[in-house]
């Protein structure tokens, strides 16, 4: 089975030439390991395991203070479970919307070093993810 963990060099240069004109909303969805790998990032390990969850608790609070640094702002998280709509056998773990005041924005926040240097808590929590950038539609008035 095939997983996504990084964007590609195709992806990213498809999101900056879609030109989208204001705030993007990343919709992250998330599989966790039940226990995270450090071995990328051996330098980030706490002395004892831990789940993927706690890993990805760590990944948030290191990136918080970058994300509201480059404008952005964590919208929702939340824990995710079985679907209503969509395939028995998928599972996403959690479900995050992420708000970045441009693409621009998000580029450089990514590409942060300071940020970057804690990527390893991601990497050692995450077993499959997606990433969807949003751009926000006019509802339609509703009908009478």
């Amino acid at each position: 089975m095939q997983t996504y963990l990084e964007p590609t060099q195709e992806s990213g240069r498809a999101l900056f030439m879609r030109g989208i004109p204001g705030e993007v909303v990343m919709l992250n969805l998330l599989r966790l390991r039940e226990v995270a790998d450090y071995s990328a990032s051996p330098e980030l390990a706490p002395g004892q395991p831990i789940s993927g969850a706690e890993a990805y608790d760590r990944y948030i609070a290191h990136t918080l203070p970058y994300l509201a640094e480059s404008g952005g702002e964590v919208l929702f998280l939340g824990d995710g479970g079985p679907f209503l709509i969509g395939p028995e056998g998928e599972r996403w773990d959690r479900a995050m919307l992420v708000r970045q005041r441009s693409v621009e924005a998000f580029m450089a926040f990514a590409a942060h070093d300071a940020y970057l240097a804690g990527l390893g808590h991601r990497t050692a929590a995450v077993a499959d993810s997606r990433l969807l950038p949003l751009v926000q539609a006019p509802v339609p008035p509703p009908s009478r």
